[in-house]
């Protein structure tokens, strides 16, 4: 399950369907995906499908993963700072935490908050911050500003509050869409109010809902 053979068939997927960021297949093939699914489902954790992680939500297909995180680091310049919204299982986090400096992730459900804390804890990474929060409002604080941000939920529209806390020429990368749903690219130009959007591929996430639940 967890054997080299293993890892390398999932990079191989990968590049075949078009990821080519070195640093992001590196990622890939070293972070242990099977900790981050229940144990019965983690015989399946290398297979290139979303599986289910509770609460009605699910941990990403690795090529979702690798292709978001590839598409934030190509768009943007030295990503120093990056939110997402939506930890869920802590997978995305784990990837985002070994190719950028800092990450803050914010996470509506509480319980898997938790785990996806312990996951990381257990991995070493110590360059996140994590919090219980509603993810359509990002992390509004102290003027916070991002070089990216990545949303693992869709929302029908861009969230003017995501908008607000890019950095000047910050990008965010977020599924957008109900029925339909497309990955898409916002990108700030500048230090203007001004952003450029670029809609990407298909894409199946989960909504993104408001509230808070413990």
């Amino acid at each position: 399950m967890t054997s080299k053979r293993t890892r390398d068939r999932l990079v191989q997927r990968l590049i075949e369907q078009g990821v080519s960021n070195q640093l992001v297949l590196d990622v890939m093939a070293n972070t242990p995906r099977h900790l981050f699914l229940d144990e019965a489902l983690s015989h399946r954790a290398y297979e290139d499908t979303a599986l289910p992680i509770g609460h009605g939500q699910t941990l990403s297909q690795p090529y979702i993963v690798a292709r978001m995180t590839e598409i934030l680091l190509g768009a943007g310049g030295v990503m120093t700072k990056v939110l997402e919204v939506g930890t869920g299982s802590g997978y995305q986090t784990a990837v985002l935490a070994q190719v950028v400096e800092q990450v803050w992730s914010v996470e509506r459900i509480k319980p898997l908050q938790d785990k996806a804390r312990e996951r990381l804890r257990t991995l070493g990474l110590r360059n996140v911050q994590l919090r219980h929060a509603d993810g359509g409002f990002g992390w509004p604080e102290e003027g916070m500003q991002f070089n990216g941000i990545l949303s693992t939920a869709a929302p029908r529209d861009v969230p003017q509050g995501l908008l607000k806390q890019l950095a000047p020429d910050g990008v965010l990368v977020i599924p957008i869409g109900a029925d339909t749903q497309y990955l898409t690219l916002v990108m700030r130009e500048g230090d203007s109010e001004q952003f450029k959007t670029q809609k990407l591929e298909p894409v199946r996430f989960v909504p993104l809902l408001s509230g808070v639940t413990r």
